[in-house]
Parts: structure tokens; sequence; C-alpha cells
């Protein structure tokens, strides 16, 4: 199966253009105000547009309520709801059921420890993605540029599809991928010039290796 790989945090046109030309599978927009990389419903609707079709439109929130992610379904029409907060099981087993879409749960690692919640979402969830776990003061749970020992994940065994996140680039992808076998990458601080800010050449350059690595991990 081909590697997946997520170009997350998008927020204007020529860095979705910069994903979508060098062949991205998944591309995510935030929703999350604290985000620096958050983007407005009316932003989304036209970055939605130009990504329709061309590569999986990913939504990712942080502990939402149904009317907000109501709204960003109907603006964006995302492929995928990506849960990026302490959502429980029977919270994304209604989510489920009420928007009708495949839900991608991150679950934060920093020990094997926090690997124990992973078969109750494992069973109600399509993907799981596995990203470094934020520090406690962190005022968001993710897009920090921190990795976590990838080699936690080697004991996992999944009937699930999974991604790594956290910290990725171009300079280690390759190795992200040969550690834990993941069947994606997401990536979103690694292809940025500052905080928020995708920069094309960066996008370019971890798809590129990204997909150098998923020829070597089928050698």
């Amino acid at each position: 199966m081909s590697l997946l790989v997520k170009i997350c945090g998008l927020t204007t046109p020529d860095t979705l253009a910069a994903a979508l030309d060098a062949g991205a599978d998944m591309v995510g927009f935030v929703f999350f105000p604290p985000s620096p990389r958050h983007v407005s419903l009316t932003d989304a609707r036209a970055l939605g547009r130009d990504a329709k079709g061309r590569a999986l439109k990913v939504a990712l929130t942080v502990d939402a309520d149904d009317p907000t992610i109501e709204n960003i379904v109907e603006t964006l029409r995302p492929d995928l709801l990506q849960l990026h907060g302490r959502e429980s099981v029977a919270r994304i087993r209604d989510l489920k059921q009420r928007f009708g879409l495949p839900v991608m749960k991150a679950i934060p690692v920093e020990t094997a420890a926090d690997l124990a919640p992973l078969a109750g979402y494992a069973d109600v969830c399509d993907r799981i993605l596995f990203d470094a776990r934020a520090p406690k003061d962190a005022t968001r749970p993710g897009g920090l540029g921190a990795t976590f020992d990838w080699h936690l994940l080697q004991s996992v065994n999944l009937d699930r599809p999974f991604m790594v996140s956290g910290g990725l680039s171009a300079d280690n992808v390759t190795e992200a991928v040969r550690i834990t076998r993941a069947g994606g990458v997401d990536v979103s601080s690694g292809v940025e010039r500052a905080s928020g800010v995708k920069d094309c050449d960066l996008i370019r350059d971890f798809i590129r290796a990204a997909r150098a690595a998923e020829e070597l991990s089928v050698q």
C-alpha cells in the first residue's frame, strides 16, 4: 500500500497549490483559534474548492462542539474529520453517527503508557494518528515541532491504518517510516519558515523525501 502524505495547517492558495501539485494525498485545515494555522470558514470554503478531487480534505478540530463541526462540514465538505483533543470513544461514535464521515483520532505519545487507550479508539476510528505529546503548559495539542520515540510503535498491532506526526521534516521522514512502518506521515511545522507560515519549497522537499522513504520501505 502506498504511503499517504498529509500536509496539515494549510491556509493560503499558493501553499495549498504547492502541496497538491507535489502530490499530497491529504491536505489538512485547522479549525482551532489558538493555533497559528487556524483558518476561517470563509477561507476554508475557497481552499476546499481548490482541493476538491485532488486530495482528501481533512478538517482538524480540538474538542469542538456539534454546531462548530456542523459549520465546518457544511463549509469545507471534508473527506475526513481529525480529532486532536480529548474526545472519548463515545464522543467519536456519536460524531460518526451524526455526520457520517470517517474519523482519524490523534493519540499523544510520550511513553508506552500513552498507548493504553489505543484499543478503545481503534474499535471506533477509521484511522489513528500518533503525535508527540504536548507539554503540560502548551496552548495547543500539536503542531509544536516535537518528535517522540518512534520505537514505541514497533510493538503496536493495529487492524486500522495509522499515520505518524510530530516534528517530521524532509530530514527525518525516512527514519520515521523505517522505524514505525506507518502507512502515512503528517507534517505541519516541518514545512514552515515561521510559525504558521508554510513554505512552498519545504512542502515540495518533504513530499519528495516521503516518496523516497516509501520506495526504500518496500525494498
